[in-house]
């Protein structure tokens, strides 16, 4: 008799999250999930009691390649909040269902908030407001507010297709606005 093969939890995360990534995580069906691991659905049963727990799981890869995108994001402006701006608006418009599973979804309380989403293991948000600080804005940490509203706006825009400025004109529009909040933060 061979041996059957097994499949890993590994394996199941990563067909989902390519599943997630292309269609969104909403797509997911037992089957589909199946078909894509290459495996039946017994194993996934096996190694998941339900949708929520792989949910956490997908999340936990979402959130560990939003970081890396934005690790290997170029930084290149001057003005704090346009580089992690950039990135946050970028990374909503070429993978949106990636987006709205870390940005604009519940996930209980075992999973990042959305501050230490895009703060990532490097300190980006934080560094970012030390940049702030270090040019001479008042209030950094409301400055830092103002500005991910604004750039959370642009970024939920970007996913639901009402977003068309190309990067210069979105560069120009952080700079403005970080020029604008800043003479009013406090």
């Amino acid at each position: 008799m061979s041996r059957k093969a097994t499949i890993t939890q590994k394996e199941i995360v990563n067909a989902a999250f390519k599943i997630t990534r292309k269609e969104g995580f909403e797509q997911i069906t037992s089957r589909r999930l199946a078909a894509a691991a290459g495996c039946s659905t017994q194993p996934i049963f096996r190694i998941y009691d339900n949708m929520d727990a792989l949910k956490k799981d997908v999340y936990i890869k979402a959130a560990g390649y939003y970081e890396d995108y934005y690790k290997d994001y170029a930084k290149t402006h001057e003005i704090p909040f346009v580089d992690l701006g950039m990135a946050y608006i970028n990374f909503a418009k070429r993978y949106p269902h990636l987006f709205r599973l870390l940005f604009l979804s519940e996930h209980g309380k075992d999973t990042k908030s959305m501050y230490d989403l895009i703060n990532g293991s490097e300190d980006n948000a934080v560094a970012e407001v030390k940049r702030a600080a270090e040019q001479g804005a008042l209030n950094p940490d409301q400055l830092f507010m103002k500005m991910w509203i604004y750039i959370h706006g642009a970024g939920c825009m970007a996913v639901t297709g009402d977003y068309d400025l190309d990067d210069n004109d979105t560069v120009a529009m952080l700079e403005s606005a970080y020029a604008s909040f800043a003479q009013t933060a406090g």
